[in-house]
């Protein structure tokens, strides 16, 4: 007993002089038992990540040992799951010979462990050790998952500052484990704050320059990473700009005959850079001479005949100017007679039939009235004048690609206010018409015949196609087109029904058409036949809503016939009157497309300072809609406006707004998030809604806004707002609402109205229409168009080919590449060469 009593003192020494993580273990002797022969731990086991989705390994060595087994989180790991090692040490320094027991144990975790508890509390792993002493708990091991998001918190922002000016670009990087690490690229160079003195990073991970100098003027792309990925921020441009600064003047220059002299200075001291500013003020000084340097002179022989020659060449410049003036005005008057009689504007087109061109004359196209043929009018005043020469158009020679030259007249239909106003009054005479809007800017009219022509509701994306022969010939009807706001017409919704696009009316209803016109309209649905049923309805005169069209199921020879786009849908029909695309949710998966536009006040004259977040259906006449509103609030967007896939999961849409900083504003907002209804979006019956965060400055002098905005459907997408802007003076956003001209008038009749001059499309009419050997007929010209989906729908028309030019014009105008057009027709390989050119002989 003694000698295993001296045994035991001398393990124990020899055990606190190696070093043992004894401060992490645990013992519990037995009672009786010699204390000093407790399993001691060689290897513990220590904090691991676990990588995607590989499985991390934990050893544990303990000596000396009879046993040895891993509990996590309070629970026996199976035994099975267990390797152990047994041993006997007698070759690691001990200084007695017999050598004691010694065990080692691995076990794998694996993710799919550590998710289970995940959330609730970290997930550990401890090894317990036994001997005839007792036993023994080694450290606990912490087992997470690593990860890194993919969205930084905070990314740096694009600025512009002036030389020597201090520049700081913060940046908060994703969320991860471990916690990610940040670099700086300039350039896609790394940045090294051990090499430039000028630059530092905070322990916030912003990177700060202390004096801007021109070669800062970089790229910088905050770099965040661990063990699991490597994230990049978006770039911001920083650019380095230097303001111009006079040089001094130069020295005055020696008196002129006009008795002043001059001096000069440059703005290259330095000069502007990078956008800097232009100097300020004059670079040419001027001044009396003195007296005494002065020198007069009488104007002599020379000077009286230099002033009799400007004189003579002035008035010579005047009178040409006089005769060109003349000349031009002439020949106005000639092209005007030639190209449009004044009865086309005034009672619209007489009845025409083509006749071969006069030989006197070849390049007019002549178009003689039809006296055989009764002018009739629908709904108007309108009359067809009798007498007079007969109107006369011209078509400029040339090919395909050439525009029509001073022979293609825009015959515009403008009227000033009092008519408009008369015209939507005539029509709310009628009980079908009283919905209409009184006002003039949603709603555009015009007068057509047989020609055709087009109608649009400028940036709303709405547009009516009237092609050439689809009023019959010898009627002139007047056509108009008219946009509804969804809380002024009563649509009735069933189910998961919800409105897509805008209620548009074109009209009168009622009138005869030989061929289909085309109704463009935008749309906000995420097309796919397996989450969305899509269907057409049109109002009757009653006011009823009924389904015209089944998208997806449409007969060859229904009256109506749609192309749907991603954003915009194409409507045939041969029926106007009231229409509206309707979507019914097949699955949780059917989205709309929402944008997010964030608006704020220009001015802030108070300490409260209003954000609004606008959630409105992704069509051009909802955009259109709330950016007069804003005109009229004052307002201007502080962020790009982002696209939101609202899905129908009737889960509401929520708005928050965080990282406010509490030293310089104060949220008035009274809960952690505002809430839009699922079914206020859903139904469709209003275009936009929106929500206000009210902030609080806590001294008039703040001006700079840092924070994030949040804008998520619950269990669905969401989007993020990094809001840092200038309260005073920022305006960067202010481009993004310009809205885009739509080329032209509302209103265009006959040729101008159509992208493809009339000769040129008669001449592919007639080529592509009749079948073809080879298939080089209208079937190929759709499948290189891509839209051999509706062959069906264009072989039951009279003319195929004019149906796929009808669509072309309808999605294409203004902007179309006519040259795209002409060489899927030209690649089409018909055997005439210059079967798409115009001759002289054919005009």
């Amino acid at each position: 007993l003694a000698v295993r009593s001296l045994l035991g003192i001398v393990l124990a020494a020899w055990l606190r002089g190696s070093g043992a993580q004894q401060s992490a273990t645990v013992a519990n002797p037995v009672p009786g038992a010699n204390p000093d022969l407790l399993p001691h731990f060689l290897v513990e086991p220590e904090d691991v990540y676990i990588v995607k989705n590989k499985p991390v390994l934990l050893v544990c060595k303990a000596v000396p040992a009879t046993q040895i087994f891993f509990k996590c989180n309070g629970e026996w790991v199976r035994q099975v799951d267990h390797v152990i090692e047994r041993s006997t040490d007698g070759s690691s320094g001990w200084p007695w010979g017999s050598g004691l027991p010694t065990m080692e144990v691995r076990i794998n975790v694996s993710r799919q462990q550590v998710e289970k508890v995940f959330g609730l509390e970290e997930y550990w792993c401890q090894c317990v050790a036994w001997s005839s002493s007792g036993t023994t708990k080694s450290q606990k091991a912490y087992i997470r998952i690593a990860y890194l998001r993919k969205n930084f918190e905070q990314e740096p922002l694009a600025k512009e500052v002036s030389l020597e000016q201090g520049i700081v670009l913060p940046c908060r990087p994703p969320e991860g484990i471990p916690p990610a690490e940040v670099e700086w690229l300039r350039n896609e160079d790394l940045v090294d704050p051990s090499l430039d003195p000028n630059v530092y990073i905070t322990r916030e991970h912003s990177l700060v320059v202390r004096q801007a100098r021109l070669a800062d003027t970089a790229n910088y792309t905050c770099v965040a990473k661990n063990i699991v990925a490597r994230r990049r921020s978006t770039s911001a441009a920083v650019i380095v700009y230097v303001d111009g600064s006079w040089s001094p003047w130069s020295k005055w220059s020696a008196c002129g005959l006009d008795c002043t002299h001059w001096r000069s200075r440059e703005c290259s001291d330095p000069a502007p850079h990078n956008g800097g500013e232009e100097c300020q003020g004059a670079d040419l000084d001027t001044r009396n001479c003195t007296t005494d340097l002065c020198v007069h002179t009488a104007s002599g022989p020379e000077d009286v005949a230099l002033y009799v020659g400007l004189i003579a060449v002035a008035v010579c410049l005047v009178l040409l100017l006089l005769v060109l003036i003349l000349v031009y005005c002439r020949k106005k008057e000639g092209l005007d007679s030639d190209v449009a009689d004044s009865s086309i504007l005034t009672s619209g087109f007489q009845p025409v039939s083509i006749k071969p061109s006069k030989a006197d004359n070849p390049h007019l196209l002549t178009i003689q009235p039809d006296l055989s043929t009764t002018t009739t009018t629908y709904q108007g005043s309108l009359c067809p004048r009798q007498d007079g020469p007969s109107p006369k158009f011209q078509l400029t020679n040339g090919h395909l690609l050439s525009p029509l030259g001073g022979g293609r007249h825009t015959l515009h239909h403008s009227s000033p206010t009092s008519e408009a106003e008369e015209f939507v009054s005539r029509l709310s005479t009628q009980n079908y018409f009283r919905s209409l809007p009184r006002g003039t800017s949603n709603m555009t009219y015009g007068t057509f015949n047989f020609l055709g022509g087009r109608l649009m509701i400028p940036n709303t994306g709405i547009s009516l196609l009237i092609p050439p022969d689809a009023i019959p010939r010898g009627k002139i009807y007047e056509i108009y087109l008219t946009l509804h706001k969804p809380e002024d017409v009563r649509l009735p919704l069933a189910g998961c029904q919800t409105l897509l696009s805008p209620i548009v009316s074109c009209g009168p209803p009622g009138v005869l058409l030989t061929r289909p016109v085309i109704l463009a309209m935008d749309h906000c649905g995420e097309p796919s036949p397996d989450s969305w049923s899509l269907r057409l309805k049109k109002q009757s005169c009653e006011g009823s809503w009924e389904d015209v069209l089944h998208l997806g199921e449409e007969a060859p020879s229904h009256l109506y016939y749609c192309q749907l786009e991603a954003s915009a849908c194409y409507v045939f029909t041969e029926q106007l009157g009231r229409f509206a695309l309707v979507g019914e949710a097949l699955s949780v998966a059917a989205a709309k497309r929402l944008k997010l536009l964030l608006f704020a006040p220009v001015a802030c004259t108070s300490l409260e300072y209003n954000i609004r977040v606008y959630c409105l259906h992704d069509t051009h006449d909802a955009l259109k809609e709330v950016v007069q509103l804003e005109k009229q609030l004052g307002g201007q967007l502080i962020q790009e406006p982002r696209v939101l896939h609202f899905k129908d999961s009737y889960h509401n849409l929520r708005l928050s707004i965080h990282d406010v900083p509490s030293s310089l504003w104060q949220s008035k907002l009274l809960v952690s998030y505002q809430e839009i209804p699922f079914y206020h979006i859903w139904n469709g019956t209003q275009q936009y809604l929106h929500c206000t965060f009210t902030l609080e400055r806590v001294s008039p002098s703040t001006s700079d806004l840092a924070c994030k905005l949040w804008v998520w459907q619950v269990e669905g997408d969401g989007q993020s707002f990094n809001i840092n802007f200038n309260i005073t003076k920022d305006t960067r956003f202010a481009e993004l609402l310009a809205l885009e001209s739509e080329g032209g008038v509302p209103a265009l009749v006959g040729p101008s109205a159509f992208k493809i001059p009339f000769l040129i499309r008669q001449k592919i009419i007639s080529s592509l229409d009749p079948p073809c050997n080879r298939s080089a007929d209208w079937r190929t010209l759709a499948q290189k168009l891509h839209l051999d989906s509706h062959l069906s729908f264009f072989a039951s028309k009279p003319s195929p080919t004019a149906m796929i030019l009808n669509l072309w014009e309808a999605r294409h105008f203004p902007n179309g590449n006519l040259s795209q057009l002409a060489a899927a027709v030209a690649g089409l390989g018909q055997p005439d060469a210059g079967l798409f050119t115009v001759s002289e002989a054919e005009c």
